[in-house]
């Protein structure tokens, strides 16, 4: 009989310990943890690290331990050098991170299934560096360390039991030392959320043929994810003639400077910041009464969810070609890539569909057939029964004490 196990994960996200012995962790992270419980049917243990001083952020919330319906324990992972750190009937679930490096091999020591969950590629990681790193040598400093922490977790990945990728781009980079991957592609979209095929054509033939264009943006409102790109957009749409209007929906740091540059462009006509809306009693609700095509300017490939859920409103998608996004693309077979940082070649593109709402309309099509088959409860489907099948082969292996880690290049 199959042994009951543990499922301990291992999070990329720190924890901070509040004076009154409340803890404040983001709620994506709370969120996602409650995820794994509503589909795995065995204990939970969230592993992680303590942060000094909690994150100024909109998304940080206040929690009970004993409110919670798992284990949180607060650790250094740099402690963690046996399997006595874990339940011996634990499956582990650890974060490709530099602080987690060493976490498969005290695993493989323990005879312990571990799985890695990645997200990020070298190239992802180095685009972001490029982003947020003005200074060359800070940079070239900063890009060796990477390429120093690729070697670690590639020797990390082929140690594991197990790999699920978020997003095409890891998929690609390490199905190849790690043979029991999983693609997976991220969203918060459940099945009664997602907009139907029949509500799509029926938008779309109630639509006004004078209606202007109505784009949309939603998402962090700084320089990765390309939001300062957005109002050039804007511009170069207003200067062809376009009629159109961008929402935007969201914050950050560039927030008080988008809104000035609205108001001396004279784009207050046709461009709107609507701020943070609830994702799904305001956000999701919006996208599929009113957006006809998603604007993203997203610098680097990393396996955002608003991809996944934009398309299943019922939208598709127009963007710079990153590798994630490019990925989306190619098994969706649904929206347009534009060249990285070529704002008007984007603006262009948009101008295009403005007169072809059947091109819309049939991309519409694709984006919601394709997230439909990735919503939230069959992603979380499947990844759950890959934990199960990694443990699964992991308990048909006579435990063999390793004699070294593979050197890999």
């Amino acid at each position: 009989m199959a042994r009951e196990r543990n499922l301990t994960i291992l999070s990329s996200e720190a924890v901070t310990i509040l004076p009154n012995g409340q803890f404040s962790m983001t709620q994506k992270t709370l969120e996602g943890i409650l995820q794994y419980g509503r589909f795995w049917s065995n204990p939970i243990t969230l592993m992680m690290e303590r942060k000094r001083t909690p994150d100024d952020y909109i998304g940080q919330i206040q929690v009970t331990r004993d409110d919670l319906p798992f284990k949180l324990e607060v650790v250094d992972f740099a402690t963690i050098q046996d399997g006595h750190a874990f339940d011996p009937n634990a499956v582990v679930l650890a974060s490709a991170v530099h602080q987690q490096n060493h976490i498969s091999q005290v695993c493989r020591a323990a005879n312990i299934p571990c799985i890695y969950l990645v997200e990020y590629s070298l190239r992802t990681r180095k685009q972001i560096v490029a982003t947020n790193t003005k200074n060359p040598l800070i940079r070239l400093r900063r890009n060796l360390w990477q390429d120093s922490q690729e070697r670690k977790q590639r020797r990390s990945i082929a140690l594991a039991n197990g790999l699920q990728c978020n997003g095409t781009p890891t998929y690609e980079n390490y199905r190849t030392i790690n043979s029991n991957s999983l693609l997976f592609f991220d969203t918060r979209i459940t099945e009664e959320m997602a907009t139907t095929e029949d509500q799509v054509k029926r938008r779309y033939a109630q639509r006004e043929p004078d209606r202007p264009l109505h784009l949309l943006f939603s998402g962090r409102l700084i320089k990765m994810k390309g939001a300062d790109h957005l109002l050039q957009v804007a511009k170069q749409l207003k200067q062809l003639g376009i009629a159109f209007k961008l929402s935007i929906c969201g914050e950050g740091d560039l927030t008080p400077m988008m809104q000035r540059q609205i108001a001396d462009q004279g784009l207050s006509d046709c461009v709107q910041m609507l701020g943070v809306l609830d994702f799904k009693t305001e956000l999701v609700p919006f996208i599929k009464e009113n957006i006809d095509l998603f604007v993203c300017c997203h610098r680097q490939g990393d396996p955002s969810c608003t991809y996944l859920e934009t398309m299943a409103c019922g939208v598709p998608i127009i963007g710079y070609d990153n590798e994630a996004f490019q990925g989306v693309v190619d098994y969706s077979k649904a929206g347009w890539l534009v060249p990285m940082n070529h704002h008007k070649q984007l603006a262009n593109k948009v101008a295009e569909l403005s007169t072809s709402l059947d091109e819309l309309k049939d991309a519409s099509l694709k984006a919601l057939s394709f997230a439909r088959q990735n919503t939230f409860e069959k992603t979380f489907n499947r990844r759950v029964a890959h934990i199960h099948s990694v443990i699964e082969q992991a308990e048909q292996v006579v435990p063999i004490q390793p004699t070294g880690i593979p050197a890999l290049s």
